[in-house]
């Protein structure tokens, strides 16, 4: 926006310089204030004689009787861009068009978006021969859950089977130790531990990870098998929300596709039952195809077993099967199997990148997050007291017992909760919702994806602040401590399964039995004829 205002005040002045030429009146060196007004340093006097009316009457007749000049009169073609603090972007869905410079949407801002694979699995080794390239699945089991263990080691020897490399962490690989069918000294089971990203987490981690930091935990019969974040090509949740939310903070940079599969107690994010873990698995790293013809109508739909894949009706909420209701008049499409002609449906899930500065500027800690960051009053019996910035734009002054900001994924959460909108995951927002404000004006609020966020103690706070990252990382902030919000680059892409609207509306209806009351009942002919 800032540099088209630009290119309106450039057009103004050449018309402006036109007209001067015409008078031959010799335009002084322009200075450009730091409000981007344009001003004459010594024909000030001139030009506002030019202004006058009389003088913007003759110029308009000269501009008609002097070819020369026709120029002036030409229409000029808008031209649009989009930008931010760092940079603006030619490239953008909104354009001008006809000889009037209306302006058209050329598509949604947002869409569901899908992979599919275009290579082959072959690759080329060092040496220049061909090699199978064998794809590395990380499983990442909720640890207090006993149940699940023997699950998941049955999917694992079946992947091994495949061909699959497994990759799991030292809390689960212990308990791996119990089950002699797996062979932890294969070369296709791979340690795991989570190790500091630079850049992210506070104190000494913040700037470099020391060498013990990095090789926690993996002693010399680990190493060699061990196994790096970018190793991983997909990764498997077994549990609920949490291990999503735990995966989301081990990998604070690019994020490989996560498939949810419900292990935990409520299960919003994950769609995938157990009983299809597996079959799910392979069709997420393209080792099995799903065509539209193999869906065809008279298979048994709620059978684990079908050969023609996953299909809508299969629900893994709480293990529920849900089926969407019959309308009289509502013609609905036939549901196509996960996996359909090779294509995966994912959310993007956006996240924060988060920042604590001290009062001299400094950077005291940087975290990534999936749900919300809460900045609230800890255990003051004082009201927190926060200043909030938009863009280094004064939003408004928080007087409550704190404020959130949430992502759309997390919007059905702690937000939700306070009052909070309830926001579709692929609508690139941030809501801002307050707690318990002391004022009756302050309500939830809606900002777009790009906008940067910034709150701070004011030197005249009766009492400090605490700020949470998705409930961790408990961080106290003094008087003149900030915390900085925007968007990160490296969202989450958890696998639908079906899509993203289905999945989460799915979601809503089963977990928290959105908008759901018995339904009225139609007039009867006797009511209306009486």
């Amino acid at each position: 926006m800032f540099r088209f205002k630009m290119k309106l005040h450039i057009l103004s002045l050449a018309a402006l310089l036109c007209l001067a030429d015409a008078f031959q009146v010799r335009p002084a060196p322009i200075i450009r204030s730091s409000r981007h007004r344009l001003y004459s340093a010594e024909a000030k006097t001139d030009i506002n004689e030019l202004n006058s009316e009389a003088a913007i009457n003759d110029a308009e007749n000269l501009v008609q009787t002097n070819g020369e000049n026709k120029k002036a009169a030409t229409k000029r073609k808008m031209e649009l861009t989009w930008c931010n603090a760092d940079a603006c972007h030619e490239t953008i869905r909104e354009k001008v068009v006809g000889d009037h410079n209306h302006m058209e949407l050329t598509a949604p801002a947002t869409g569901q978006v899908a992979y599919s694979f275009v290579d082959d699995t072959s690759s080329t080794s060092a040496n220049g021969e061909g090699a199978l390239y064998s794809p590395a699945v990380l499983i990442l089991v909720k640890p207090d859950d006993e149940d699940l263990v023997p699950m998941a080691v049955e999917v694992i020897e079946q992947l091994l089977e495949y061909g699959v490399q497994v990759m799991v962490d030292s809390i689960f690989r212990e308990k791996l130790r119990n089950f002699d069918n797996i062979d932890l000294d294969s070369e296709m089971i791979r340690h795991f531990d989570p190790k500091p990203v630079p850049g992210f987490g506070s104190g000494k981690q913040l700037l470099s990870p020391s060498e013990d930091d990095v090789t926690n935990n993996s002693n010399g019969e680990d190493q060699q098998h061990s196994a790096d974040l970018s190793d991983a090509d997909l990764i498997v949740t077994l549990g609920g929300d949490g291990t999503i939310m735990y995966a989301s903070h081990v990998f604070s940079g690019p994020v490989p596709p996560i498939l949810p599969v419900a292990g935990g107690s409520m299960g919003f994010l994950t769609p995938f039952a157990r009983e299809e873990m597996l079959e799910a698995i392979l069709i997420a790293l393209g080792l099995k195809e799903v065509t539209a013809d193999e869906n065809d109508g008279d298979d048994d739909k709620d059978s684990h077993d079908n050969k023609n894949g996953l299909t809508i009706s299969q629900r893994a909420n709480n293990n529920m099967h849900i089926e969407a209701s019959s309308f009289s008049g509502y013609s609905d499409r036939e549901p196509l199997a996960f996996g359909n002609n090779n294509k995966i449906c994912i959310s993007m899930r956006m996240r924060f990148d988060c920042r604590i500065f001290g009062i001299d500027g400094s950077l005291r800690a940087r975290y990534t997050v999936l749900n919300e960051v809460v900045i609230d009053r800890g255990s003051s019996p004082y009201l927190a007291s926060l200043e909030c910035f938009c863009d280094d734009v004064h939003l408004t002054t928080v007087q409550a017992d704190g404020i959130i900001f949430a992502t759309p994924t997390g919007s059905t959460a702690y937000s939700m909760a306070a009052g909070g909108s309830v926001v579709h995951p692929a609508v690139p927002a941030i809501m801002v919702t307050p707690i318990c404000p002391h004022v009756l004006s302050f309500r939830s609020m809606v900002f777009p994806d790009h906008v940067v966020l910034r709150c701070y103690v004011p030197s005249d706070a009766r009492s400090t602040a605490c700020v949470h990252f998705d409930g961790k990382h408990r961080t106290e902030l003094s008087r003149g401590d900030s915390v900085q919000i925007e968007m990160s680059p490296h969202p989450v892409p958890t696998i639908n399964r079906v899509d993203h609207s289905a999945d989460w509306l799915s979601s809503l209806k089963s977990n928290f039995n959105f908008n759901t009351r018995v339904r009225q009942k139609k007039i009867s002919t006797t009511s209306v004829s009486d």
